[in-house]
């Protein structure tokens, strides 16, 4: 008999009929009524669940009795309460590695837009004010040779740095837990604390995962440690930034600007943010390329797949519980 496998959120029709080959799916039609009912009407008979955005934990999933996997189409896992996961031996899966680029990709743009201030100056020249050679008043700052600061050396980080190292001769400096000597080396890198990185970097860039520890990191304190001149980019999680204390350090010239790509709330319909031209603000489209949110997908099957059939998945974020 074949297992049963619910979707938490949208897959594609190609995501569909590769699990359909081997699993029955259930897949929750918004055109059928509420979402949310049919996925607790479903869960019950749901040996694996697949999607991204929706957060999973003992409230959500006391009726699910016979779930073995929840296989999430991302990175960050900060949605599951990996506790009680833990606690049932449900195993929890990601999308590791494919998305490093991509997602380094839209970090430098966002540090490439706020420098020069490309969507302020787009939207000022649609309309219709550029009517004379522009001056001092919409300058922007240069990128190449500035100091980028990453915070949270990790495959992304790393990949954001390579872009400013050898795209733009940019000297580097990162903050973390540990020593990255491998990364020293090819990038001339050099390990600060945060408060020294925040001190002496010309741009910021947020990459840390979303912890009890991370929560926050950057508030007025760590604002107010940064250049006037300098940008903060947070490509990571919302809550690791302190939004109220960014968008008053905005307000108040405290730092030159922000890019941001994430968000203490999300989907962000009305913020003060929107008012800052000195604030770049997109939709968490980090991972948003054709080509690597269908790497995300099938990597997301392939880790179910395995699961529900078996085998260790190769993206296994709580082996502990693996009894294969």
């Amino acid at each position: 008999m074949k297992k049963t496998v619910l979707a938490f959120s949208r897959i594609t029709p190609a995501m569909a009929e590769r699990l359909q080959q081997d699993f029955n799916v259930i897949l929750p039609n918004p055109k059928l009524g509420d979402i949310s009912a049919q996925f607790n009407e479903a869960l019950p008979e749901a040996h694996g669940l697949i999607g991204v955005g929706r957060k999973l934990g003992r409230a959500q999933l006391e009726g699910a009795a016979r779930l073995e996997v929840v296989s999430s189409v991302s990175v960050g896992y900060d949605n599951y309460d990996l506790d009680y996961f833990n606690e049932r031996g449900i195993a929890l899966t990601n999308t590791p590695d494919v998305l490093t680029e991509s997602t380094a990709d839209l970090g430098f743009s966002l540090i490439m837009g706020c420098a020069r201030r490309t969507a302020e100056l787009d939207a000022w020249t649609k309309a219709g004010n550029w009517q004379a050679t522009v001056g001092p008043a919409h300058f922007g700052s240069d990128v190449h040779g500035k100091t980028l600061g990453i915070v949270g050396m990790g495959n992304i980080g790393a990949a954001v740095a390579r872009r400013g190292r050898f795209g733009f001769n940019m000297p580097i400096l990162y903050s973390g837990n540990s020593r990255k000597t491998a990364l020293e080396k090819e990038l001339g890198a050099q390990f600060r604390s945060l408060d020294q990185l925040l001190a002496e970097a010309d741009f910021v860039v947020i990459v840390v995962p979303l912890s009890d520890a991370t929560r926050k990191l950057i508030s007025s304190r760590e604002l107010k440690l940064m250049k006037p001149s300098a940008f903060l980019i947070n490509i990571a999680r919302g809550p690791v930034v302190d939004e109220a204390a960014l968008i008053e350090a905005l307000q108040a010239g405290t730092i030159r600007g922000t890019g941001l790509d994430v968000y203490e709330k999300e989907p962000l319909s009305d913020s003060p943010l929107f008012k800052l031209p000195n604030a770049l603000t997109l939709p968490h489209i980090g991972s948003a390329t054709a080509e690597t949110r269908e790497a995300m997908a099938n990597r997301a099957i392939d880790n179910l797949r395995a699961a529900l059939l078996g085998e260790r998945p190769r993206d296994l974020v709580n082996p502990q519980v693996w009894k294969g």
